[in-house]
């Protein structure tokens, strides 16, 4: 029987899941990732970049009961921006650099002017505006600060393409996540020379990008030995988190969107032609005439494990879900602000009153949360072409949560069976690339 493995590069959890040739999970493994985030910087040292994700597979492998050499292929999902340097020989000069690093949020002006210049919504898809999370403004900040780092600095590399290096010992990368760090002309698919030269760079620092499902090569013999992986099993090119869940969600036919509610909140789908936006997000596709569109908001999860752990501690989130369900919709008149957890203390809300209990303030947020999505959604699909909606993320585990959503939506939800969409997604492109 055929097994796929997809490896799912997460901003808090790095995760594996094994799934048959009809798209059934059989093993999950989930390790959270220990970066280190001291003032601005946020960084993942390469050592424990490796351990977490050989920790994940090996949990997945287990929970399956099949050794590594049942793995037919492997492909990946990723978040975006986070990046590491290496030497002339292939050797890390620094940790995995986070894309929630702010380290260069006062060194952003090339940044700046990169986003204004003529024609950059329509070369590189990103109809948002660019900031500090960029790869590209702390690669600025290292040629600025680190003299002695950047001149050292042979290849450049995002989490995904390293991961990729270290396996099989190939640059390449996918297109998709290579879309998400500005300096990639979607249309035609090459790296665009106009962000290169504005920050310095060649591009034979930077990995290939090649459609999503390309094979990059077959494991080798040291990356069997970081990942726990079988020698000689093929790795397909992925993509980036947000597009993998919309595959594992299978909004590629029918009219669906996916929708994940994490540490951000995100919503993407799948149209043909290359139709870039302000807003929006548009991203290489599986095929040369399809892209995926995305559009984003921090307005995630975060404020409910927040209120939770500083305001009702005696309490799991699961007991203030059911004791929420009590309360009506309006919450009585209470309201959360997007991002309550960001304000001082309770002032992320407002009119709040004496009679308001903590699930009060949960349903709050989860409102909150649903009114972003309905503008994100409303972005995406202002037509309305899509009637349903699937869910991903931690969000996708609240029923009460998900109905706030389907009514403020007012389109059709349809939880799946298996939450972790993501590492689906992944395998899923394994196993199409795999025949």
């Amino acid at each position: 029987m055929s097994r796929y493995l997809g490896i799912d590069l997460g901003t808090s959890y790095f995760k594996a899941g094994v799934y048959d040739g009809e798209g059934r999970l059989c093993g999950l493994g989930r390790e959270s990732v220990p970066k280190v985030s001291e003032d601005d910087r946020c960084e993942l040292s390469i050592a424990y970049f490796w351990k977490t994700v050989q920790s994940a597979i090996s949990q997945a492998l287990s929970d399956a009961g099949i050794p590594a050499s049942a793995i037919d292929a492997v492909s990946y999902s990723s978040q975006a921006n986070s990046f590491v340097l290496l030497g002339r020989t292939g050797d890390p000069l620094t940790p995995l650099i986070l894309w929630s690093d702010h380290r260069a949020k006062h060194d952003c002006d090339k940044l700046r002017r990169l986003d204004a210049a003529p024609g950059f919504t329509h070369t590189t898809g990103l109809g948002i505006g660019l900031d500090q999370e960029f790869m590209l403004s702390k690669l600025a900040w290292f040629q600025k600060y680190e003299t002695q780092i950047w001149d050292k600095t042979r290849y450049v590399m995002t989490i995904s393409d390293y991961l990729v290096y270290g396996l099989t010992g190939s640059r390449v990368g996918d297109r998709s996540t290579a879309a998400m760090t500005a300096m990639l002309d979607v249309a035609l698919g090459r790296w665009w020379p106009e962000a290169l030269e504005a920050f310095g760079l060649k591009e034979d620092m930077l990995s290939t990008p090649m459609p999503s499902g390309t094979l990059a090569g077959n494991v080798t013999g040291r990356g069997a030995s970081l990942a726990g992986l079988k020698e000689g099993t093929p790795l397909y090119l992925g993509c980036l988190d947000h597009y993998a869940v919309a595959i594992g969600a299978g909004i590629l036919t029918g009219r669906r969107i996916s929708e994940s509610t994490g540490t951000v909140l995100a919503c993407v789908a799948y149209r043909e032609g290359y139709a870039p936006r302000k807003g929006v997000i548009t991203g290489p596709g599986l095929d040369s005439s399809h892209y995926f569109q995305m559009a984003f908001d921090s307005n995630g999860a975060t404020a409910v494990e927040w209120y939770q752990k500083n305001y009702a501690p005696g309490k799991s989130i699961l007991q203030l879900e059911a004791e929420a369900r009590n309360v009506p919709a309006g919450c009585d008149g209470l309201a959360a602000k997007p991002r309550s957890d960001t304000y001082p203390g309770l002032e992320g809300f407002i009119n709040i009153k004496p009679e308001h209990t903590p699930a009060h303030f949960l349903r709050a947020i989860f409102e909150s949360t649903a009114t972003s999505l309905v503008k994100l959604v409303d972005a995406l699909d202002p037509e309305r072409q899509a009637t349903e909606v699937i869910p991903s993320g931690g969000g996708a585990r609240n029923t009460l949560w998900l109905q706030i959503k389907e009514d403020m939506l007012q389109r059709k939800y349809l939880p799946q069976a298996s939450g972790e969409l993501a590492t689906k997604g992944a395998a899923t492109i394994a196993k199409n690339a795999n025949k």
